[in-house]
């Protein structure tokens, strides 16, 4: 990976936080890449990953477009654009949130949890910088936060970090999109105090040649609670790895993953439910469809630490088969240190139903029609927990890349 730090350090020099930086940077050489012997990227296709095919630099011009960016930036009461991690644009307003962009990092942001993680450490020496929303305590905040992150550059390390106060609530939802022949990597952090509130919805729609490995991580405090739903659609290798950590009691997680796989595409999808603390609820579904070579991976664990009593921790993953080809591997793990709980973990993998295609073909539906009716109304579970506006938008989307998907 030589080439790549070159360009890594070359960057890091024109930077006037590079002090602060150049520690990540040499705890990710020192640690070096990720290897398949990690129990954590035990089945992901490593060996087709090249890091010097990448570069780092300064984004310039302006971020691009879409129909479908611009129709979800019109439901935004606040909108924000950003070029390769780097924000462009902040438009519109909601009393008592206030959204700020920072290209320094501070001493103190880059935290031990990414210590494991070469990526993510990766990600806070070369972040372009850290887009900030904070939600102030008791602020209701009405309408959507809309994140459009364009991606035209090599190596791209966005950041973001959202922070509601106590007894608030917010929405946001984030689209992804571009990214040819570009590696993306996403480090996001959700705090939620006391009875706070945070629903987010992350659509990852790059290019079918892109490399997408992010990690958001959400830590609830008394009460709070968080429901996160996390699309992918789009990149060759698409990795999202959602931890929650619940901190106080009466949090409450909701993680609702989903994906389609076409051609030769990778979702690996990795999440973490860590309940530190009793009287806590957690919940993960994540459901997708695998079609042609494509192929999923679902590695999910369950952490209940020792006296974490009358915790309450769930997760299921379904998987569809649409080819003899598609593959999908799923590992649900429970860790638990105590014994008032109550934890539960499911997992399927298979074909379409026949019965219910049969029953769709007797009515007057064709072959081809029942299949597509029966794939959307897998996906569209997922998608009725998003706003009305919001849903309508990604499921007509997602119909559209339905269609070029031959089911075998």
């Amino acid at each position: 990976m030589t080439q790549f730090l070159d360009t890594a350090n070359a960057w890091l020099t024109s930077r006037t936080d590079e002090s602060v930086r150049r520690g990540a940077l040499d705890a990710f050489v020192a640690a070096g890449l990720p290897t398949t012997t990690d129990e954590v990227w035990r089945y992901a296709p490593l060996a087709d990953f090249d890091l010097n095919r990448y570069s780092v630099a300064t984004p310039t011009g302006i971020a691009p477009t879409t129909p479908l960016t611009e129709s979800i930036a019109a439901l935004g009461s606040i909108v924000v654009r950003t070029l390769d991690g780097v924000v462009q644009a902040i438009t519109g307003d909601i009393e008592g949130v206030t959204v700020t962009w920072s290209e320094t990092r501070s001493a103190d942001s880059a935290t031990e949890r990414y210590a494991a993680d070469s990526l993510a450490t990766l990600n806070w020496a070369l972040m372009g910088g850290q887009l900030t929303i904070q939600v102030a305590e008791g602020v209701n905040a009405p309408g959507t936060i809309v994140l459009l992150h364009a991606i035209t550059g090599s190596a791209v390390f966005p950041n973001v970090s959202i922070h509601v106060g106590r007894s608030a609530t917010a929405n946001v939802a984030e689209v992804w999109f571009g990214g040819a022949d570009a590696l993306v990597v996403p480090c996001e952090e959700y705090h939620v105090a006391d009875n706070g509130s945070l629903t987010i919805a992350s659509y990852q729609r790059l290019e079918q040649s892109a490399w997408y490995v992010s990690r958001t991580t959400a830590l609830l405090q008394r009460d709070a609670r968080v429901h996160q739903s996390v699309i992918g659609m789009g990149a060759k290798y698409d990795r999202a790895r959602n931890d929650a950590v619940l901190q106080g009691t009466g949090a409450q997680n909701e993680l609702w993953t989903t994906y389609l796989g076409q051609g030769d595409q990778v979702h690996d999808l990795r999440s973490h439910q860590m309940h530190e603390v009793g009287r806590t609820e957690s919940r993960l579904l994540s459901k997708g469809a695998v079609a042609e070579q494509s192929r999923s991976i679902y590695t999910g664990l369950i952490e209940i630490e020792r006296g974490a009593r009358r915790t309450d921790a769930r997760q299921t993953n379904h998987n569809l088969l649409l080819s003899p080809h598609a593959h999908a591997d799923t590992v649900p793990n429970l860790d638990i240190r105590e014994n008032d709980v109550t934890c539960a973990h499911a997992s399927s993998v298979g074909p379409l139903d026949e019965f219910q295609r049969w029953y769709l073909e007797s009515r007057g539906v064709t072959r081809h029609d029942a299949e597509r009716l029966m794939i959307q109304g897998f996906f569209n579970e997922m998608l009725d927990v998003l706003p009305n506006n919001l849903a309508r938008l990604l499921e007509a989307d997602i119909a559209g890349q339905l269609e070029k998907v031959a089911v075998v």
